[in-house]
């Protein structure tokens, strides 16, 4: 849509460009499948860049820009999407359910969905490898992050940070405040 409506996305990122200039500001690109649909992004993103330093508006120069890693073609090929990102964020709730074809909505193919299906958990392991092989960090989000069931294998897969939702912070930094790193690393 974004890139298909650039007039639309191009006053989404002048905003986000402008407020970094007062505070801790990133861009991330949901749903990106693939390295060109990425570099098309960053040329927009270059563009506001480049009409806002014409207008004399302040904006962070280096501004931390990343990706999130929720279609399959993505994680695929985290390796060339790792060169032009700042930091991955793997959106687990849409990457599970597009690695193994179902519907997590749906009553029929609800049941379905598993977060530990190998390969998901091979494609989690990749990521992070990927992402780290070029130096960034790697974030999970979605309800795997969330649920203190899958805190000891997300970090134990070499996670750096979990996303998730303000209820839910208590539980996972008790459950990640009580791992043994070299535990988790080999139950990984």
């Amino acid at each position: 849509f974004c890139l298909k409506h650039r007039d639309i996305f191009k006053t989404q990122l002048r905003a986000i460009l402008r407020a970094s200039a007062h505070g801790n500001v990133q861009i991330m690109f949901p749903m990106i499948s693939g390295i060109a649909e990425l570099k098309e992004a960053k040329a927009v993103l270059e563009e506001c860049r480049q009409e806002l330093k014409a207008a004399g508006t302040p904006f962070r120069e280096d501004l931390p820009v990343g990706s999130m890693i929720e279609i399959p073609s993505a994680a695929l090929t985290a390796d060339q999407l790792a060169a032009e990102c700042s930091f991955f964020s793997i959106g687990t709730n849409d990457l599970i359910q597009y690695l193994i074809a179902i519907d997590r909505v749906n009553d029929r193919t609800a049941h379905l969905y598993e977060p530990t299906h190998p390969a998901v958990l091979r494609v989690l392991a990749e990521v992070v490898e990927k992402g780290h092989a070029a130096g960034i960090k790697v974030s999970v989000c979605g309800e795997m992050a969330g649920d203190p069931l899958y805190v000891p294998l997300l970090i134990g897969l070499g996670v750096d940070e979990l996303s998730v939702s303000s209820r839910q912070i208590p539980l996972v930094k008790a459950r990640v405040r009580e791992l043994d790193l070299a535990t988790a690393r080999e139950q990984a």
